[in-house]
């Protein structure tokens, strides 16, 4: 994915029209990050902000024991940490990628004096901001109101490629267990009950949907009780 169709696909320049992404692929840099390479940790200056061109980044809380907690895994064509340059101007979070990754790194400064000069694409990035901030609702939304097998059906539901019927998993069970909200030994009992049930099938990190208007069902379903 180029810089151009990159930008094009954020949420967050949805809005923009050719001369506006040019502008903004023109202050970006990019980056080659390996697996594990850390980004940014919880606390660091707000010096920019990314967006994957390839690869995957993993943007997660450490507890006070070390424990991780993902938010969320941010695939190509998506941007992240864009909010902490408008806040306390520190990152609330760490990031990393889960494979080798080519990022684009927008500066701070430059990106700022860009809005200040084009109000109108200001705007026009607060209304991608407001459609993140209804996806971190959705995702509070299900992790209060649905259990482990609904929030596992739409996550498969989610990860599943257009006319396809497999997912391959980007990150490990234990990650996708904490971005769901669980622990791994309660997602693994969850995939082996799915696979009884007959609704997927696990082989490694590919998991194949057999039933998807079960997992459509399953997802829907709300917490009993």
């Amino acid at each position: 994915m180029n810089v151009q169709a990159a930008l094009r696909n954020c949420p967050l320049f949805a809005g923009l029209d050719d001369a506006q992404i040019e502008q903004i692929a023109a202050i970006g840099r990019t980056r080659r990050a390996e697996r594990g390479e850390l980004l940014f940790a919880d606390g660091d200056p707000a010096d920019g902000f990314y967006v994957v061109l390839s690869g995957r980044v993993k943007v997660y809380k450490l507890s006070a024991d070390g424990k991780e907690r993902i938010l969320h895994i941010v695939p190509p064509g998506q941007n992240f940490a864009d909010a902490a340059i408008f806040g306390s101007g520190e990152f609330p979070a760490c990031a990393e990628p889960t494979e080798s990754s080519l990022l684009l790194f927008l500066p701070k400064a430059e990106f700022l004096d860009l809005l200040r000069s084009q109000p109108q694409m200001a705007i026009n990035m607060i209304a991608g901001l407001s459609r993140f901030l209804r996806q971190f609702a959705t995702q509070i939304e299900e992790l209060t109101f649905k259990d482990v097998p609904a929030r596992l059906a739409r996550a498969l539901l989610e990860l599943c490629p257009r006319g396809s019927d497999r997912v391959t998993l980007a990150i490990s069970k234990g990650q996708l267990a904490s971005n769901l909200g669980t622990v791994s030994e309660t997602l693994s009992r969850t995939f082996r009950k799915l696979s009884e049930e007959g609704v997927i099938a696990v082989q490694g990190k590919t998991i194949t949907l057999l039933d998807p208007a079960r997992l459509e069902e399953l997802a829907a379903a709300q917490r009993e009780g």
